[in-house]
């Protein structure tokens, strides 16, 4: 990779925090847009009438048929399912936290501390290079179609050379590289990109034997030491409506799933206190001195502190929490152990998980956990299979990747950016149809020339036997051979140009989440892969049937096209 250089002067007076808006958006926007507030024209599933149709923007999209019938437990994460967050303040907050780690810890330079930070700019979906210093798009083939180095990007020659052409067949995975595979992730993947440039830029600014591997390793440590001394999520808990959105379908949608028999249960590696906090803003705007734990009426059981991915697969310790307090008591498995000199007034029972099962009565609260793991949640609840299970979640590999393979549960993914995609694929119809249109009237030109260049590869065989007669025709195959060419390059280009503009129309730098170029990007491919269901907002599920069979679309195979089919009559 070749170090581009950039004057430090330069570097100082424009930390990259200025770059063109998405399109088709006002300087205020929100990305992702917020929960949407309660509507007469969008009414909940239990005021409409049978057949009422749901805006697409809020609709549940199915990979894989889900009865929910067949769910007797629904269980959700907090962070950006339950509680969506503004980025203009949360990530804004959580870059400026982990700069102030990363230079009184980390013994960065105080420069840093200049830096703005863009939540415009970075998007899910996309892989870091932690050797190489560069972050790309990659469709579902694991065809690197765009690549940054820091800020810079990478011509076609340099990004094919790296990552396309090469004898190594990358597979994406850690060590070598991260997926931002949820939002939080996106304050330090540009914070990682604006080291980056300054390595290229000043090298001596950076700690002596840094290379690009172990400034991202120390930009991780940076977030680490912040979920650990509570600086980003006490500012949180101090205003919670200035950094977290409400959603005031959260409240209809929990009662209805419980008035059908679902036992709720909430799954975060976020603790106790700040659960606390959250879930009192989200369900009665409490904060304050005037928070409760009223809202633990409308879950069965909470599991806080579950170190998810870890949750569902290594046994570990679990313990009580005392909502009075915050304290933690020992428990065997879900059974308070007694202290010395106490009364065991429960006794454990055998087996994988020593857990009773929990029943909350009418006006009853949940009892709170911390750590465990999913063979206590399965006996709590009585799940005897992993398909009885729902699980929804905005992560794809902490919520839905490992519990679907590893548990067999049923999954949603929660995709606040999906809504803004939907509505800029409605807005512009008319571009996805001319791209088609153009793909088609290349094939045809590409078969017109190929037929030509046979001909004239036959004529110029049969022009070297003995005695063979001049080509007349030869001339005329070459005009037209070049009038083709020169359409079908024109139709390249329009097609590139026009493509280009589709993804612009998404996001700037980026392109359409679930595309990259006109494949399916790795997140959709995930997405297909891991995602039972999924959606915009964990609300939209007031908008069906807490019985409603959700079916997959049917697929179709290249050679069942109705586009072949109708070719080939």
């Amino acid at each position: 990779m070749a170090v581009r250089a950039v004057k430090s002067e330069q570097y100082l007076d424009a930390p990259f925090s200025k770059w063109p808006l998405l399109p088709d958006h006002e300087d205020d926007a929100v990305f992702p847009p917020p929960p949407p507030p309660p509507s007469d024209k969008q009414p909940t599933w239990t005021q409409t009438a049978a057949g009422t149709h749901v805006d697409v923007t809020r609709r549940i999209f199915c990979n894989r048929s889900l009865n929910m019938r067949s769910i007797s437990a629904i269980g959700f994460d907090l962070d950006y399912t339950l509680a969506q967050y503004r980025p203009e303040t949360f990530e804004v907050l959580a870059h400026t936290e982990t700069v102030k780690k990363l230079i009184s810890n980390l013994g960065y330079p105080k420069v840093l501390s200049q830096w703005k930070f863009d939540w415009r700019y970075m998007t899910r979906g996309l892989i870091i290079d932690k050797k190489r210093g560069n972050v790309l798009k990659v469709d579902k083939h694991k065809y690197v179609k765009i690549a940054y180095h820091g800020f810079q990007k990478m011509d076609r020659d340099e990004r094919l050379a790296t990552y396309n052409t090469s004898n190594m067949r990358f597979s994406f995975d850690e060590p070598e590289f991260a997926m931002i595979d949820t939002l939080f992730s996106l304050a330090e993947a540009h914070l990682f990109m604006q080291l980056v440039e300054l390595q290229d830029a000043q090298p001596g600014l950076i700690p002596p034997g840094k290379d690009f591997f172990t400034m991202y390793r120390d930009v991780r440590a940076a977030v680490d030491l912040c979920h650990r001394d509570g600086s980003i999520k006490q500012q949180v808990a101090a205003d919670p409506g200035r950094f977290v959105h409400t959603d005031l379908r959260l409240v209809p949608m929990l009662r209805d799933l419980r008035a059908a028999g679902k036992k709720l249960f909430i799954c975060t590696n976020s603790q106790w206190d700040y659960t606390h906090v959250l879930m009192n803003y989200l369900l009665s705007g409490k904060v304050g001195k005037d928070r409760t734990d009223e809202w633990l009426e409308y879950f069965d059981v909470v599991f806080t502190g579950c170190g998810k991915p870890g949750f569902f697969q290594a046994p570990k310790p679990i313990y009580e929490v005392q909502t009075a307090t915050g304290l933690l008591v020992n428990t065997d498995g879900g059974t308070p152990m007694a202290a010395i000199g106490e009364e065991q007034t429960q006794t454990p029972a055998e087996g994988g998980s020593s857990a009773q099962p929990v029943e909350v009565a009418p006006g009853g609260k949940a009892r709170v956990f911390q750590a465990g793991t999913y063979l206590d949640l399965h006996k709590m609840l009585a799940i005897t299979s992993g398909a009885q299970v729902l699980y929804i979640g905005d992560h794809i590999y902490s919520d839905v990747l490992l519990s679907k393979k590893t548990l067999g549960w049923r999954t949603m993914l929660v995709i606040p950016e999906l809504e803004t995609e939907i509505r800029i694929l409605l807005q512009n119809t008319g571009i996805t149809q001319e791209l088609l249109q153009l793909r088609e009237q290349r094939e045809i030109l590409d078969d017109a020339i190929e037929h030509l260049e046979w001909e004239e590869a036959w004529a110029t065989a049969a022009a070297t036997g003995n005695g063979a007669l001049p080509d007349t025709g030869r001339r005329e195959r070459e005009e037209k051979l070049r009038r083709l060419q020169g359409e079908r390059d024109d139709i390249k280009d329009r097609h590139k140009d026009l493509l280009d503009q589709h993804h612009k129309r998404h996001h700037a730098v980026w392109g359409q989440l679930t595309k990259s170029g006109y494949a399916n990007s790795q997140f959709a491919h995930q997405l297909e892969r891991f995602a039972c269901v999924y959606t915009s907002h964990v609300s939209n599920l007031t908008f069906y049937s807490p019985y409603k069979t959700h079916r997959a679309r049917y697929n179709i195979m290249s050679h069942e096209s109705e586009r072949n089919l109708i070719t080939a009559l």
